[in-house]
């Protein structure tokens, strides 16, 4: 497994990066943004750790930019950054965890571990098709259109949006989508995750006149769309 790690401090970049060369991964470093972008686009990883503060920018603005190249590429902030609102930040760009520094060498080497085997165990979602005309959702290609534009989905979103038209009017609640998207034991699962999935969900699919995620508060979601 190659692990991009991007940290500015040299010293605990060569600290990461050999804790996690002696744990079997491969590391490349960087230390700016303009480094790491390269390297994402011209390079493969299956997972980067990002810190927010950077010497020519900063990390939630690079996860933006990993995001749009690699959808599917997992990221675990590591930062000094520790307030509510940047946690959240970090699960609304799509991040798979967020850590905070000061942190333990072995919690995050398991929180990897956890990351990594849910990226490469996840199951495609099953063949299938949705559609209320305005959206249409094409889980054996993993397609989706809204309207007369074709939408970026990670493989996880299209996870979530099966379960949940699988269920339609049905409410589930969220420690089932948690269990059933990412970890089945909720090891090392931040609750943020879901909402941030769902919201994130919510902007690629809805528009003001189109509504299917429905929040029902202290349960969890239901879809409340109906196919043609």
């Amino acid at each position: 497994m190659r692990i991009l790690v991007v940290e500015d401090d040299l010293t605990l970049s060569a600290g990461i990066c050999f804790e996690l060369d002696c744990n079997d991964y491969l590391t490349v470093a960087a230390y700016n943004c303009k480094k790491a972008t390269q390297l994402i686009q011209n390079d493969h990883f299956d997972l980067i750790i990002l810190d927010v503060n950077l010497p020519d920018g900063n990390g939630f603005d690079l996860c933006h930019i990993i995001k749009d190249i690699h959808p599917e590429l997992p990221v675990i902030f590591l930062t000094a950054n520790d307030l509510e609102q940047d946690v959240l930040n970090g699960f609304d760009l799509g991040a798979e965890d967020y850590v905070t520094k000061p942190f333990s060498m072995k919690i995050l080497l398991r929180r990897i571990e956890v990351v990594l085997r849910r990226n490469t165990a996840a199951e495609p979602p099953a063949s299938g098709l949705w559609s209320d005309g305005f959206l249409t959702l094409d889980f054996g290609t993993l397609t989706a259109v809204r309207g007369t534009e074709k939408i970026a989905v990670t493989s996880n979103e299209y996870k979530l949006l099966k379960i949940l038209t699988e269920n339609a009017g049905n409410i589930l609640t969220r420690q089932t989508l948690l269990e059933r998207l990412w970890d089945a034991e909720a090891n090392f699962v931040d609750d943020h995750a879901l909402t941030a999935a769902v919201n994130r969900l919510r902007a690629k699919i809805e528009d003001d006149t189109h509504t299917y995620i429905k929040t029902v508060r202290g349960m969890g979601y239901v879809w409340q769309g109906a196919a043609k």
